[in-house]
């Protein structure tokens, strides 16, 4: 299926993601907000890919949400119908934000890892996204703003809420008050991104690089750490323990781990089943 916003490769296991209107600098048009998700859902639900590449073309990773999104009174900011009464009106824009947070939170809620690779300008609608990711690696011209302070609104989709989960919060309210660049180096120092490439070529060459070491691993055992690792963030120690001790009680079987005894032992490279389909609502 061709898309408007997205160009997709699979090979041995990753699923390469990318942005392809390098033009207007990969902005969030209308297209944008009902594709990503109908892509990442259908990867995971598939299970056929272990780990999701998302990366971009040209000058820029992403500029954020494109004004024609605004303008159309889709985007989070946006006034929304104009006719109808004014608590209605209110009532139909919180469920438009709610609904654009929920395209962000699904490469949270995808099965697999969901790395990704940033160049150049990661604006605005951008940090919402790549926040949302499990990593983030950045060539050495990569820089991040929260943009929407400059236009005179409080971002709305993700940033607010999980940046301070990533880096210091002191930072995050310094960078969200003034809108200012974070450049890759300091988002590397602060733990935002994993490492900092050369360039853009390096960048794609050593994230595929990780990606194909983790499609090599037992991808039932990859999507229960991630599962993990969510349900950590947001909850006490306490109540993450016993959420590991009742998911391993129902979805760990010794197969994989005997796989990788067997390959150990042969000499060879372990073998695994993909996670297999699955199939949401009814």
């Amino acid at each position: 299926m061709g898309y408007t916003c997205f160009e997709i490769d699979e090979s041995e296991g990753v699923a390469h993601v990318r942005l392809c209107r390098p033009d207007e600098f990969n902005s969030m048009i209308p297209e944008f907000w009902s594709e990503l998700p109908e892509i990442i859902g259908e990867l995971s639900d598939s299970g056929r890919a272990r780990v999701v590449v998302l990366s971009s073309t040209g000058k820029h990773f992403c500029a954020g949400m494109d004004l024609a999104v605004f303008a159309g009174g889709t985007g989070a900011g946006a006034g929304g119908d104009a006719t109808g009464e004014v608590g209605r009106q209110r009532a139909a824009l919180r469920y438009n934000v709610l609904h654009l947070q929920g395209v962000f939170s699904a490469l949270e809620r995808a099965r697999m890892p969901v790395l990704v690779a940033i160049q150049g300008g990661c604006v605005g609608g951008a940090v919402d996204m790549v926040t949302a990711a499990d990593c983030r690696y950045a060539s050495a011209d990569a820089w991040f703003c929260i943009q929407e302070i400059n236009i005179g609104m409080t971002a709305d989709v993700g940033t607010l809420q999980r940046l301070p989960k990533l880096i210091p919060e002191g930072v995050v309210r310094e960078l969200a008050y003034t809108g200012r660049r974070m450049d890759a180096q300091r988002a590397a120092s602060l733990g935002l991104v994993n490492e900092v490439f050369d360039d853009h070529e390096t960048l794609l060459s050593g994230v595929h690089e990780i990606a194909a070491e983790i499609a090599s691993k037992s991808p039932l055992a990859v999507h229960g750490t991630k599962e993990t690792i969510n349900y950590s963030r947001d909850h006490s120690v306490e109540d993450s323990l016993a959420y590991i001790a009742a998911w391993q009680t129902g979805m760990f079987q010794p197969a994989d781990m005997m796989e990788c005894f067997r390959a150990k032992a042969e000499g060879r490279e372990p073998s695994f089943e993909d996670l297999g389909p699955v199939r949401r609502g009814l």
